[in-house]
């Protein structure tokens, strides 16, 4: 199973969540940069508000798509103990790499949210949209952050990701929609024929597009 791209993977996504479609005060959150378009997909056609919660991966410094763990904002930090240990990285080095990626996120904080309100995510059923999950790390940072602000309920929804993950997010997640789980996942881009980067200027255009904004959940 392959996506044509990741609007293709939002669109088929949405097919599979389409129980909640108008449910009162639906919040699809979107993992930045890869998610937002996927979430953009699924906001629109369950008539959600759409929003983003900014989280970065902690890629080794010689493979960056291999994660040694995650943060998000609000402070929530997830290290994979597994790769961490395989691959040799010293603890400076992962401070120097959690450094880096603290100082990144809050670039983008200021980029994608500038003065929208606070995520409010209190009460409310909170989808949290990627587009694949290689270890997981970045969607379980991400769940963890929202679980502490009380949502109601917490689906995440992904089109492809490795058993590895799902059994990660598993246990902050109410509910895990994934539409394809292959037998050895080594990167997301292989089951994309688009896979190109999204850039920060398609995150803050489907932002701007959505309708329903930050007012909507006013």
């Amino acid at each position: 199973m392959r996506f044509r791209n990741r609007s293709d993977a939002g669109h088929q996504l949405a097919g599979k969540l389409s129980r909640y479609r108008d449910e009162t005060d639906l919040l699809v959150i979107g993992l930045p940069r890869g998610g937002v378009p996927v979430a953009a997909e699924i906001a629109n056609a369950l008539g959600g508000e759409l929003d983003v919660l900014l989280v970065r991966k902690l890629g080794l410094p010689w493979h960056r798509e291999l994660a040694a763990g995650a943060i998000a904002s609000g402070g929530a930090r997830i290290l994979n103990s597994d790769v961490i240990e395989s691959s040799g990285l010293s603890v400076s080095q992962l401070q120097s790499v959690i450094e880096s990626e603290q100082n990144e996120l809050e670039r983008r904080e200021r980029l994608f949210r500038g003065n929208r309100p606070g995520l409010r995510v209190a009460g409310r059923h909170v989808i949290v949209v990627d587009d694949g999950l290689a270890t997981g790390a970045t969607m379980t940072a991400a769940l963890t952050a929202l679980r502490s602000l009380g949502p109601k309920r917490i689906t995440a929804a992904i089109p492809v990701a490795s058993t590895e993950a799902l059994e990660r997010i598993a246990a902050v997640s109410d509910e895990t929609v994934c539409l394809y789980i292959p037998a050895n996942l080594y990167a997301v881009g292989q089951w994309y024929e688009d896979f190109d980067q999204v850039e920060d200027e398609e995150v803050q255009r489907l932002l701007a597009a959505d309708q329903k904004g930050p007012d909507h959940a006013a």
